[in-house]
């Protein structure tokens, strides 16, 4: 009941994936903003949470939380072999989920109102099928570097930027595994897919909490890197700019060495020669730097269509 009314529960059946890396501190008050939400609004929902080889006791207090609050939902725990990384872990969850939705939290950091998490589910009831939520906070300077470049880059024509957690449509998840099943950065691929996507942006609790939260900087950072070389072709365009500054490097040489000939100057011994052959050969290295960049681009394709990630198990949480 709210307000004497009876708010009618979705159908749809939901799915919680959500990326646990030592993240015990964040866990109690994220499920304690969220699950309220699930429960009040849809009949059935499932939480897939995923253990990427934490180590201060995460799943040991998620478990102890399922039985405490004695929650109606399913609640797995998938356990990685090891840690492998925010996007294999989340492409594990993903696959397990049995959702018509999928929420995603690549970090269980709340700096939303509850109501963000139905903003969102009413937004892709509306026609979407890749929705996420973005703080209207600060970001870190190496992020907004970041986005920027990547955009600048990338090879496809969808923009991406910082977010919170999304969430995704079965066509969606559907679209995404026909494209191969290992996904190295899904947002990318998400906002590439060629369906339909927005994003909500909401009020943060503290303009300064993303700066401030250290919970993945390490992971992102590693991220940001292998973005660069999967999604954008921003190497392959500095290998080809220095190579092109060599080449007019090279052409400036040989016009000098001609002009010296006519003029009957007398530069240094083996100095217009040396030079000459050092702006040839760095030339030569870029160029063909620049080609090879262009194939390992080909390679990378193919090798997305491979999975590439291990689980070691998977827990059912039950109440007891």
């Amino acid at each position: 009941m709210d307000n004497g009314k009876i708010i009618k529960k979705e159908k749809k059946f939901i799915s919680l994936v959500v990326y646990l890396r030592d993240a015990a501190p964040y866990l109690k008050f994220f499920l304690d903003t969220v699950l309220p939400v699930c429960e009040a609004n849809f009949e059935q929902f499932e939480i897939v949470c995923v253990d990427d080889g934490s180590r201060d006791g995460t799943t040991e207090l998620l478990r102890e939380y399922v039985e405490k609050r004695q929650l109606r939902a399913m609640v797995n725990v998938v356990h990685m072999s090891f840690f492998q990384g925010l996007e294999s872990a989340m492409n594990a969850g993903r696959d397990i989920a049995i959702g018509d939705f999928v929420y995603e939290f690549d970090d269980i950091f709340v700096d939303y109102e509850p109501e963000v998490i139905m903003e969102v589910y009413r937004r892709l009831l509306e026609g979407s099928d890749i929705v996420a939520a973005s703080s209207k906070g600060k970001m870190r300077l190496t992020s907004r570097v970041f986005y920027a470049l990547y955009n600048k880059t990338s090879r496809g024509k969808g923009k991406i930027g910082p977010e919170t957690f999304r969430l995704v449509s079965r066509r969606a998840i559907n679209r995404i595994k026909s494209m191969g099943q290992y996904i190295p950065y899904r947002k990318a691929v998400y906002m590439n897919c060629g369906l339909k996507t927005a994003t909500i942006h909401y009020e943060s609790r503290d303009v300064d909490v993303r700066i401030k939260n250290k919970t993945v900087a390490g992971e992102r950072t590693a991220l940001a890197l292998d973005s660069f070389i999967y999604f954008t072709s921003v190497l392959e365009r500095l290998s080809a700019i220095i190579c092109g500054i060599f080449l007019v490097v090279t052409v400036g040489m040989g016009l000098y060495i001609i002009s010296n000939i006519f003029n009957r100057t007398r530069p240094v011994e083996g100095w217009l020669s040396t030079m000459g052959f050092l702006a040839l050969g760095f030339f030569g290295v870029f160029a063909l730097l620049t080609i090879i960049l262009k194939y390992l681009s080909v390679l990378l394709n193919l090798i997305f269509k491979q999975q590439r990630y291990l689980v070691s198990d998977i827990e059912k949480v039950v109440k007891r």
